[in-house]
């Protein structure tokens, strides 16, 4: 597929929106020709373009939709709306119904793994299988940037530095104007991983810090940080009884593989793929690694009926 079809399948995407249950207006998009859904549940900041290569991939077989979370992009509220991972999980279903859809497949990246683990616990029989995508099943404080062993303490210092950060304004603008060094820190990573082809990944990053270091959205951002803290789906894991296939980077260290291998481990049955020379976006890095799994569980794994 070349470039120009690339782009041209992203611009068929339709918008929608509803309002929920508790009166907060939800933005979100449908795109693909195949009468069985696939829910993208996005990472913290992350939007339709984070999911290029899969809906490139399978647009014709598969309907895919994807929202912005309540208090992010499309979707504001205001600064006292309900912002937890089981909010966000209801969210997800409430755009199902809106949508006429049963069963579904729940593909999560990052935060949505949370959101989509929460979800299957809620409702576990609206789902025809899960795919986690560098994720975990809670408490990120006490894992991320922590690649070996946890550091004590580190998640209430994470908590202070976030509410005096979301408290000062002034610092979410001085982290827009040098987002472009993260950008570019995040690139020589991937070049070490990828070589030249990391090239292609510039415009994604430099479209998220865009989207995420907006005022607007800033605040929430932060606050979204420390409710995926307070979650945990640990607990619901033995629980779940559905097709599950994990998927993580060798080089993670926003969600470290260990989190992936506990999630395998406690959901029976579930698959586990371990990318060796991945990092937190395996799905962009190694789409021609990730694609044929995902292929294969959508088509042999599912639980459509």
């Amino acid at each position: 597929m070349d470039s120009t079809e690339s782009s041209s399948v992203l611009s068929t995407a339709q918008e929608r929106s509803l309002v929920t249950r508790d009166g907060v207006k939800l933005f979100y998009e449908v795109i693909g020709e195949g009468e069985r859904t696939v829910l993208l549940a996005n990472g913290l900041g992350g939007r339709l373009y984070a999911w290029r290569p899969l809906i490139e991939a399978f647009y014709k077989q598969y309907r895919f939709i994807t929202w912005d979370y309540r208090g992010l992009f499309e979707s504001p509220c205001d600064t006292v709306c309900r912002l937890s991972v089981r909010d966000h999980a209801e969210d997800g279903l409430e755009i199902l119904d809106a949508e006429g859809v049963r069963k579904a497949v729940w593909v999560g990246w990052s935060m949505g793994v949370q959101v989509s683990l929460e979800a299957a616990s809620i409702a576990q029989e609206r789902f025809a299988g899960l795919i986690l995508l560098n994720g975990t099943y809670g408490h990120v404080f006490s894992s991320a940037m922590q690649p070996g062993a946890r550091i004590p303490l580190l998640p209430r210092y994470m908590h202070e530095i976030t509410e005096f950060v979301r408290a000062r304004p002034f610092i979410a603008q001085l982290l827009a104007r040098t987002s472009n060094a993260g950008t570019y820190a995040t690139l020589g990573l991937f070049w070490l991983l990828l070589g030249r082809r990391a090239i292609e990944l510039r415009s994604m990053l430099e479209q998220y810090t865009t989207d995420v270091f907006k005022p607007e959205n800033f605040p929430n951002y932060l606050r979204l940080f420390q409710e995926l803290d307070a979650h945990s789906a640990f607990h619901h894991l033995p629980r779940l009884r559905l097709p599950a296939l994990v998927v993580s980077g060798r080089f993670d260290i926003l969600t470290p593989p260990y989190q992936s291998r506990a999630i395998a481990r406690r959901v029976k049955g579930a698959e586990y793929l371990h990318v060796r020379n991945g990092s937190h976006f395996v799905l962009i890095e190694r789409p021609g690694l990730v694609l044929p799994r995902i292929e294969r569980f959508l088509v042999e794994r599912a639980q459509w009926t």
